[in-house]
Parts: structure tokens; sequence; C-alpha cells
């Protein structure tokens, strides 16, 4: 019988992750129910190591903060926006400024030693190397 790994925060972001799909279907029909900026991302996984792609369009490199630490992956920043012109008459306005963070749970171990990121042309690229997993080690005992 193979033992698993509680990892009660992981159910919790999955159904944070369904709920934020909901409302993003809504907010393609033109509905709108908050003004943050969320940047879509993915995260796909090899032997190896995890990637994580992330699309932040209009955001500086001076506004990203990204942080590793007990195999929890943070990327914060802030899309600021530019100085309103009141004399202008907005037709429409589709775009979203402001704060954003975004956390992600790693499943497995990584090396915080070895991690790659670049930012290009809005879209992010993260890297990270999976560490050697432990042998796990059993023990037999004894029934008195």
């Amino acid at each position: 019988m193979a033992l698993i790994k509680f990892e009660p925060l992981r159910e919790i972001e999955s159904i944070h992750d369904r709920i934020q799909r909901y409302f993003d279907d809504f907010s393609n029909f033109g509905f709108t129910f908050t003004d943050n900026f969320n940047p879509r991302i993915d995260i796909s996984e090899d032997e190896k190591s995890f990637n994580v792609i992330a699309e932040i369009p209009g955001i500086k490199k001076d506004n990203l903060k990204i942080t590793l630490q007990d195999n929890i992956l943070t990327i914060e920043g802030e899309k600021k926006k530019e100085d309103e012109v009141k004399e202008k008459n907005y037709y429409r306005s589709e775009r979203v400024f402001g704060n954003f963070k975004r956390c992600f749970t790693l499943p497995s171990e990584v090396d915080s030693e070895k991690v790659d990121a670049k930012f290009e042309d809005g879209i992010l690229k993260i890297h990270l190397n999976k560490l050697e997993p432990k042998p796990k080690n059993e023990k037999v005992i004894e029934l008195k």
C-alpha cells in the first residue's frame, strides 16, 4: 500500500482555479466583475523539470517579483496605468491594470538554486529543475 502525501491546500487551489475560470468565461462576453489584472499562466512538467510560461503584456521587468519558498512558486507584479487624459471621451476601455499575485504549489521538490527566469516581449518563462527523489527507507518493525 502506498502512502500519499496529504496536501489540503492543493484542493483549495484547484477549486479557486475552477471558480476563476467561470469568472474569466463571463468576462469574455463583455461582463466585468473585477478590475484585477490576472495574467494567464501555463505550467508543464517533464521528467527533469517544470516549465512556467506567463503572458504579462504591458508590464515592465522592474515591476515583476518571482519567489520560490517551500515548493510554492509566487509571481507578483503591477501593471501601471498611463496618465489618463481628461479631454478624451472613451468609446471603449477594456484594458485592465493593477497588482497581481499568483501562487502555485509544485507537486515535487525543485532545486531553488537552479531556477532560470527570462522576461521578453511580455512573456515570462521560468525553468525549475526537479531534485532527485530521495530513496524511501522502509523498516520492518518486529511484533513482540
